[in-house]
């Protein structure tokens, strides 16, 4: 049974399971057939208690089904960050996207290196007419952008197989006064797109320390919510939600730990 579920495992993600310690400590969540294994860390975490310092969170996402079959098309993907961690941009370089749209990996970043802010990867399953569906895998870039006027993250994938594809999604950023969670990053899927690109796996780590006004920023900062008299405290580090075509979302809240610096 247990090689017969590796092999399946296998044949769902085609060749794209991550090589990172993006799922180490992956939490799986099923409905019906469908499953996404979802992970997230933060480093460093040793934080301050007032205030805040850079940290890198990393996100992702392994899809596949309970029977192996193929997985239903990712529709949306939404990431709630802690109201503890923020997302700064002022001072940061923005990417417009007829630079990177379309563009390889390379000369998205020779256009705008000084605008990224993080770095992924992706995998995926293209569906090719009369033929069994495509293993496909690549880059993924994040840099500061702005649509309408509003800060958004512009997510650049970029696949070889089965022929070049460039394809730019905007990721929305809101934030939220009260609440467990402040800011939310949401990207959508393109119909057209879901339709072709069956995405089986996803990673992405935010991470970007700069200097603006002679002081030091990070992209992505947090502190640490430990109540005082306690020096770690275990708390909610996000919640991902993965909303398929004609399947349920998936939900999940990953909690983690921190340690109060000092």
């Amino acid at each position: 049974m247990r090689r017969l579920t590796a092999r399946r495992a296998l044949a769902a993600v085609a060749l794209a399971i991550l090589a990172s310690a993006t799922f180490a400590n992956g939490e799986v969540v099923q409905k019906d057939k469908m499953r996404v294994t979802i992970s997230g860390e933060i480093d460093p975490t040793t934080l301050p208690r007032e205030g805040t310092a850079p940290i890198s969170v990393s996100i992702g996402g392994k899809i596949s089904t309970a029977d192996g079959s193929p997985p239903a098309s990712l529709h949306r993907l939404e990431i709630a960050l802690n109201r503890h961690g923020r997302l700064d941009y002022r001072g940061l370089p923005v990417c417009p996207l007829s630079k990177i749209q379309p563009a390889t990996t390379q000369n998205a970043l020779a256009a705008c290196r000084s605008s990224l802010v993080g770095q992924g990867t992706f995998a995926a399953n293209v569906a090719i007419p009369e033929q069994s569906p495509f293993p496909s895998e690549g880059k993924l870039l994040a840099f500061n952008g702005r649509e309408n006027g509003k800060p958004v993250i512009f997510a650049h994938v970029f696949g070889t197989r089965p022929v070049p594809t460039s394809l730019t999604l905007p990721m929305r950023i809101a934030t939220s006064g009260g609440g467990t969670f402040g800011t939310t990053i949401t990207a959508t899927l393109p119909r057209v797109t879901s339709n072709i690109a069956f995405v089986s796996a996803i990673s992405l780590t935010l991470k970007r320390n700069f200097s603006y006004r002679g002081k030091r920023h990070g992209y992505v900062s947090a502190g640490c919510p430990a109540p005082k008299g306690f020096h770690r405290v275990v708390f909610p580090l996000a919640r991902a939600s993965f909303a398929f075509a004609d399947a349920p979302t998936l939900s999940e809240t990953l909690n983690r730990s921190c340690k109060v610096r000092g």
